[in-house]
């Protein structure tokens, strides 16, 4: 799938209505005012073979999710302008992308998460030349995967586990020998609702 062809079919649903389709909007029965606010940036590359998505591993020594599979983004400061600017501030401080190289387009719905935030996802396109520089303190790596592999609900499964003394499940989306769950699998999910609409 290419740049204009994934645009047209984004651009044609209308977003409101998968995100009333969302019966998982709050799935941890969390306190919305408690929530703090952060946002990520879901990178779209246009490569020879198509679309890419790009993803950061985080680094092993941090406090949450150590090794997780993320989007690049992070905590809401109150310096930022707004969410999207959160999501391209820690996008350039992550992984060096610069805000001038990415091209926003949309957005999902917002996600809130079982480590107390509700994440505002946005979507771009990232200039194919761009120079990646690992801030090593957040980031163990980065990698790409192709989108039509991502947008494959035969890729998906579910699995459960237990929050907040309930049990729940969330997605998992196994790639070569890494493995997207949590937060990031649902807001691929979403995604992929989005455009089967």
């Amino acid at each position: 799938m290419n740049k204009q062809t994934f645009l047209n079919r984004f651009l044609f649903h209308n977003r409101c209505d998968i995100a009333k389709r969302h019966v998982h909007k709050n799935p941890f029965n969390l306190n919305q005012k408690t929530l703090k606010k952060a946002a990520v940036l879901l990178p779209l590359i246009e490569r020879q073979n198509g679309l890419n998505i790009l993803f950061t591993e985080r680094a092993l020594h941090l406090r949450h999710h150590p090794g997780q599979i993320s989007f690049p983004g992070g905590r809401y400061e109150q310096s930022d302008f707004s969410l999207l600017h959160t999501a391209l501030r820690e996008t350039e401080e992550e992984i060096g992308i610069l805000q001038c190289q990415v091209d926003i387009f949309g957005s999902l719905p917002e996600l809130p998460t079982i480590s107390g935030f509700v994440v505002s996802p946005f979507l771009g396109f990232v200039n194919s030349d761009h120079n990646i520089q690992i801030d090593q303190q957040e980031v163990r790596g980065v990698f790409e995967v192709p989108l039509p592999y991502l947008l494959d609900p035969q890729h998906f499964y579910k699995h459960h586990l237990l929050a907040n003394r309930k049990r729940h499940f969330t997605y998992c989306i196994p790639y070569q020998n890494r493995l997207i769950w949590g937060a990031t699998a649902q807001m691929l999910k979403n995604l992929q609702e989005h455009l089967a609409v």
